[in-house]
């Protein structure tokens, strides 16, 4: 009597949102982190193809959970905005991010960023960009015929991807928009928020102020 034997079960492989780790070792680190994130969204924030995230888990190859990657900030063009617990290329098109940032913290190894350059490098980035804000230091790569390739001179570059310029200014990293303007940290961001909410209430009163005047001088405000 011959045994029917099952058909193998495909085991689901699972794609975790966290790999365990922090997203920085200290203060400074984190605000260099959500500064370029946060200025990133707002230099795109009208284009919906363009996606830019911090510390999301990257998963370059379907099928193996464990070739992952967090950078500290990444800009996908060619992807929609919106909300993801992870990167999975297979399912954006396969577009690999293009410009990735590191931000480097005390607890940095060389092997660490050594291996994470082998990554961006085999995997597609375009453009890497490392900064270390201890030492006022920034480094740069550009992918040249396949290979990433270091940046010679970092200070004045301009991103070919994101059009934001790279400084050294007093000592100081700076970082500027396409428009010119300097990169603002969170604080700074929301103050002018802030102000620019209060400027568009004081408009608003304004203009109910005037329309009340030319109702009591009978003109109609809708023919102004």
């Amino acid at each position: 009597m011959s045994t029917m034997l099952k058909p193998e079960e495909k085991t689901e492989i699972k794609y975790p949102d966290s790999d365990g780790e922090l997203m920085s070792d200290n203060t400074e680190q984190f605000d260099w982190i959500v500064e370029i994130k946060l200025n990133l969204e707002l230099i795109f924030a009208d284009n919906p193809d363009v996606f830019v995230a911090g510390d999301l888990l990257w998963y370059p190859v379907e099928g193996n959970n464990k070739i992952r990657i967090a950078p500290d900030a990444m800009v996908a063009f060619g992807r929609p905005k919106g909300r993801r617990g992870s990167y999975m290329q297979w399912k954006e098109s396969g577009i690999a991010p293009q410009v990735v940032f590191e931000v480097l913290s005390p607890g940095n190894r060389y092997g660490e960023m050594t291996n994470k350059w082998r990554f961006y490098d085999r995997y597609g980035v375009e453009e890497y960009y490392l900064i270390d804000p201890d030492e006022k230091e920034l480094s740069g790569w550009r992918r040249i015929d396949s290979v990433l390739e270091a940046i010679d001179e970092m200070n004045g570059w301009v991103s070919p991807r994101l059009q934001i310029r790279f400084q050294i200014e007093s000592g100081e990293i700076c970082l500027y928009k396409p428009d010119g303007s300097p990169f603002e940290s969170y604080l700074e961001l929301a103050n002018h928020r802030q102000q620019e909410h209060l400027r568009a209430e004081q408009e608003h009163l304004r203009a109910e102020r005037l329309a009340e005047k030319l109702k009591e001088l009978g003109i109609d405000p809708s023919t102004i």
